[in-house]
């Protein structure tokens, strides 16, 4: 049995303002298709006969997550961390997971933010490493450069161990322009693309050999763990592993060991130029993506999601207009993006983790306005979805629907409200909202009051654990 893991998580700070902390880069949707998440697992699905991928990611991603997938035929299993902890830790409960369900089990573990578009070439090279691992081989994916990449680690490869495979000889961590000019030029160097095949068996041995610590640790959690239908939560107890990658935890370490170059195309989409170059440009090098204007522009990429954005006379820029938030930057400096979330995060300012549309397990909520005592929301919920049963200290709420049947319990009243209808909701009054129609509801909420932080919020009950 081929399982394959998929590791969804990781803020993609050089893709901000798309990717921030509550909505990183496995949602991000390239040029307008389906997310980075939704293209990993159908591509999972594929290579291992539509057995059900394991996703392991942070808990707070979950809905996310599960509405992205809903539509699939196969639905995923979750392995939900409290905080995430590199990928070591997280391939090891994942290994330990992986053997109750079949002890010859082979593990596929991919990265949910990768794009790869040539997907035969991809299977059959998974087709080639699963032989390799169930052989005791530790198996990596690693992609024949197209230049000299300096945002890459690389791996040297040694003797052919196979038709299709090298012996490892050595990684290299990202290099500076002139090696990885001559890496390219020696031809027996791959990007280290991220992606391993393995047998269970065969990576709980390596990391009880190299890391025993973390093995036994992981262990440790694993028997702790609390299963749901498909959801397994891991306990708080896994923030305290060794944050290490795979890499450096047991592959650099390793023996049996093998890389596979493959011939597939492959971004791990690191930065917005990636997403310039996984997108079709006109004949002046230009990409786009929403509505756009360009004239006499050369080599740019804009991407809005809202309103209209025009460029005149402008070469190599990256323009990327959200809601909230505006980044222009050349293209030269993608990799600095970083450096804004960072300062971002310093000034505690909110553009660093959530967009003006907040995600929700019950559905969103938009900020509209605000000022000095007010606030105006427009808040969508799903279909039969419902919020918590809550109380606000700071601020009182008036409720105005719009669209859609809303169930509203105001204290010891429950009533049903429909369109251009409203209630008032006094501060440290339990309240809740539900949709028990088959519709979207919408309704706009606004909130008075001295203080109007999302931290005021007292819950008493949840349908989704958030009590």
């Amino acid at each position: 049995m081929l399982i394959p893991v998929i590791l969804s998580g990781g803020a993609g700070t050089r893709l901000w303002p798309v990717s921030r902390e509550a909505h990183p880069k496995p949602f991000m949707r390239i040029a307008g298709g389906k997310c980075l998440l939704t293209q990993t697992y159908e591509r999972a699905l594929a290579v291992s006969d539509q057995t059900a991928p394991l996703i392991v990611t942070n808990k707070n991603y979950y809905f996310l997550s599960h509405d992205e997938l809903a539509n699939q035929d196969v639905q995923a299993r979750y392995l939900l961390e409290p905080t995430g902890r590199n990928t070591a830790p997280a391939i090891a409960v994942a290994a330990l997971w992986a053997m109750e369900q079949k002890k010859d089990a082979c593990l596929l573990v991919m990265p949910a933010d990768h794009l790869i578009k040539d997907t035969p070439t991809f299977y059959a090279a998974v087709r080639e490493a699963e032989m390799l691992a169930r052989d005791g081989q530790l198996v990596l994916f690693g992609v024949r450069p197209t230049g000299p990449e300096t945002g890459f680690g690389y791996i040297e490869m040694g003797e052919p161990m196979a038709p299709f495979a090298n012996l490892v000889r050595r990684f290299v961590e990202k290099p500076d322009a002139a090696t990885a000019a001559s890496y390219l030029a020696q031809g027996n160097y791959v990007w280290n693309s991220g992606m391993f095949c393995f047998a269970a068996r065969t990576i709980i041995e390596a990391f009880d050999r190299y890391v025993p610590e973390l093995m036994n640790a992981a262990r440790e959690v694993w028997e702790k763990c609390s299963g749901e239908g498909n959801r397994f939560n891991l306990p708080e107890s896994f923030s305290e592993l060794e944050n290490i990658s795979i890499d450096y935890a047991v592959m650099e370490k390793a023996e049996n060991i093998s890389v596979i170059p493959g011939n597939f195309d492959w971004s791990d989409i690191g930065a917005w130029s990636a997403v310039a170059d996984a997108c079709p440009a006109d004949g002046m090098g230009n990409t786009t993506s929403g509505n756009t204007i360009v004239i006499d522009s050369r080599n740019t990429h804009i991407e809005n999601s809202d309103r209209l954005v025009a460029a005149i006379g402008v070469d190599n820029l990256l323009i990327i207009d959200t809601p909230d938030a505006l980044l222009v930057a050349d293209k030269s400096k993608s990799q600095e993006v970083k450096q804004v979330v960072t300062r971002l995060k310093a000034s505690q300012h909110a553009a660093h983790k959530e967009h003006r549309t907040v995600v929700r397990p019950w559905g969103t909520y938009t900020v509209l306005e605000q000022g000095l005592g007010f606030k105006i929301k427009r808040i969508t919920v799903k279909p039969g979805a419902s919020l918590s049963l809550q109380m606000h200290h700071h601020r009182s709420e008036h409720w105005v629907v719009t669209s859609g049947t809303a169930e509203i319990t105001n204290g010891d009243e429950i009533m049903t409200l429909r369109a251009n209808q409203s209630t008032y909701i006094p501060a440290g009054c339990k309240h809740r909202l539900s949709n028990l129609g088959d519709t979207e509801l919408c309704m706009i909420e606004v909130q008075c009051g001295h203080y109007l932080g999302e931290d005021d919020i007292v819950r008493f009950e949840d349908v989704y654990g958030r009590v």
